[in-house]
């Protein structure tokens, strides 16, 4: 055992305190007897890539939904898995730490305990680099201890985690099959899911008899599907962010000078900084969606911003917050053009040094008007998985800059009135990532690690554990697994008339829905948080009393309740099969055959028209 891992840890008195919380689990979960209903072939959303997706996984691809019942439900067809061998379960963090990942580990723990005290639990040191050398620690009660309801990935740690190679995948399986595994469990967000579905295939193509599956842990909230409402550790980067805002706010209001530029986590999709927004009230937020769906140029944004704050200097507001995502930077369609050409110099080999005399002319003349911190910063070789190092880019500094610039040129023109603007920049994004992880994803994270056992039971490959109706009370939380194959999308571009598909299926980051909820309410409340000082400070992290209980409320907004929605549909066709029968009123045929025919043929050209839809 590597000595850096699995050491108790010196607790603080609230750290204590919250290792002795117990989550609960649903009633789906109880007991000893695991009952699994499996549903309908799953499917891709995106039926354009089906054939795609069922071409790179015949082994995984097209598997049924499971349910996980209570023990009192009545389902006929219900599988009941009352034996329980003793089973040998790895399991290894492939994620960027995420808080409530621990509990993940502690509620699968606990339930491959209480199903066969002889079961073991192996953790994987230094997240895949450990799978691939083997480097294990033995998960007991004494290692769990101090890190229940913890935040961090410390116990186990990680690394760059990618299981991608085919020299990496042999590599994985080579492990298990040493180690006699009977399941490898990974936690992780899109990239880790996706290698997971990879695994998955290519153990079952190769009659290994290891089992593989994928937790849905990621802070930025992106992994987001009609199976996956929400992930462990969002709620918590979201809480202790908008505090963080909420104490920028209250000092931009006391001292009525300065104007505050927050960038937060949020790669390709803006989640965090939409729920934070929604949490804490901040003058201004930037989504990156919004701009990409309105092709906005950097000046475009300055102009923006600079209007905004006219018109709170009009009412004699010298002062403000605005917040954005740290992924903007790859949604204004000039620098992201200019970053991929930076990517594509890295590519051939050509030197930092060299970079910039290589460059188009157009992004040669862009790369030179902006400021030499961000042209440093744009020229960071890319992170492990191809894509920018977003977290190096200020943004933010760019932003307040250019408008600073603005404002001191119509303050000299006399178009505005204001005092002179002062702008002070923060990133909120490392502070957040350790901290203790809110009550609900505690409850959720140690829920999954209990689904994750009932997939193990049922003998489930290349599945995602899965809970869904997040934001009722933990006793109405239903639980389930879906294949990890039917949440791909294969991303297309348009070259001519044609659509040609590139690269391969993956679970891809969801962005946010401008048609969803969440952002209507948030388009709803901008006016008023823009030019009213309605800052919201929601506290800090509560186990107990006001607050304890509250979710992401871009959560609770929504309809998200995939799985209980699709039971509910199963529950009409039974109803509507023992009216209709044999026997029945020519009056109740006739209502049923034109009510039949109207959704049916509704369900057909929309069926269609998602099939000739070109993805960008």
């Amino acid at each position: 055992m590597d000595s850096d891992y699995g050491v108790p840890r010196e607790l603080s008195e609230v750290q204590k305190k919250r290792t002795l919380y117990e989550p609960e689990v649903p009633p789906c979960l109880q007991g000893t007897t695991v009952r699994v209903e499996y549903g309908d072939a799953a499917i891709a959303a995106d039926p354009a890539g089906a054939h795609v997706i069922s071409q790179a996984f015949p082994h995984t691809y097209g598997q049924p939904l499971a349910h996980f019942l209570r023990k009192t439900a009545v389902v006929p067809d219900a599988k009941v898995i009352s034996e329980h061998p003793a089973v040998r379960v790895g399991i290894v963090f492939c994620g960027r730490q995420s808080p409530g990942g621990h509990n993940v580990v502690w509620g699968l723990y606990e339930a491959i305990k209480a199903h066969n005290k002889n079961s073991n639990l192996i953790g994987f040191l230094g997240g895949s680099d450990g799978l691939l050398a083997q480097k294990t620690l033995e998960i007991t009660d004494e290692v769990l201890s101090s890190y229940k309801n913890q935040g961090g990935y410390d116990m186990l740690g990680r690394t760059k985690d990618q299981i991608r190679t085919t020299e990496q995948v042999n590599g994985a399986m080579a492990s298990c099959q040493a180690l006699k595994l009977d399941a490898l469990v990974i936690i992780g967000g899109v990239t880790s899911n996706t290698d997971a579905a990879q695994l998955a295939e290519t153990f079952a193509e190769a009659k290994c008899a290891t089992k593989v599956v994928g937790v849905p842990v990621t802070l930025n909230g992106d992994l987001k599907n009609q199976f996956v409402e929400t992930t462990v550790g969002f709620d918590t980067i979201c809480k202790v962010n908008s505090q963080l805002i909420s104490n920028m706010c209250t000092d931009a209001l006391s001292a009525e000078k300065y104007y505050y530029f927050i960038r937060l986590m949020g790669r390709k999709a803006s989640h965090v900084a939409l729920e934070c927004a929604l949490q804490s009230h901040p003058n201004m937020v930037i989504l990156g969606e919004e701009v990409a769906a309105s092709k906005l140029t950097i000046f475009d944004i300055t102009k923006q911003i600079c209007d905004a704050v006219q018109a709170r200097a009009e009412k004699d507001k010298n002062h403000g917050v605005i917040v954005i995502p740290e992924g903007l930077v790859e949604s204004i369609p000039e620098l992201y053009a200019l970053l991929q050409e930076i990517h594509g110099l890295h590519g051939k080999g050509v030197s930092v040094e060299n970079i910039s005399s290589q460059l188009s002319p157009w992004a040669s003349a862009l790369f030179e008007f902006l400021p030499p911190f961000i042209r440093k910063q744009l020229l960071l070789h890319p992170e492990s998985d191809d894509s920018a190092q977003l977290s190096q880019i200020e943004t933010e500094k760019l932003l307040a800059q250019l408008v600073e610039t603005e404002m001191n040129r119509r303050l000299k023109e006399g178009t505005y009135k204001g005092k002179k603007f002062n702008a002070i920049c923060h990133f909120f994004g490392y502070q957040a990532r350790g901290a203790l992880p809110s009550k609900f994803d505690c409850d959720y994270a140690y829920v999954l690690g209990h689904v994750c056992y009932h997939i193990i039971a049922a003998g489930l490959n290349g599945y995602m554990a899965t809970v869904t109706n997040l934001k009722s009370p933990v006793n109405k939380w239903r639980c389930g697994a879906a294949p990890i194959s039917s949440m791909m999308t294969v991303k297309r571009w348009s070259r001519g008339p044609s659509a040609t598909q590139i690269g391969k299926p993956a679970v891809h980051m969801a962005s946010i829905d401008l048609k969803g909820k969440a952002y209507e309410l948030l388009r709803q409340s901008s006016s008023s948080f823009l030019l009213e000082d309605i800052y919201r400070n929601p506290g800090p992290l509560q186990y107990e009393g006001p607050g304890a209980d509250s979710k992401p409320i871009s959560l609770c907004v929504e309809d998200q309740d995939y799985m209980g929605r699709i039971k509910k549909l199963q529950e009409y066709l039974e109803k509507v099969k023992s009216i209709v029968k044999p026997g029945c009123s020519q009056d109740v045929l006739k209502a049923a055959l034109s009510a039949m025919s109207s959704v049916t043929e509704t369900l057909n050209i929309m069926t269609s028209s998602s099939n000739g839809q070109t993805q960008l």
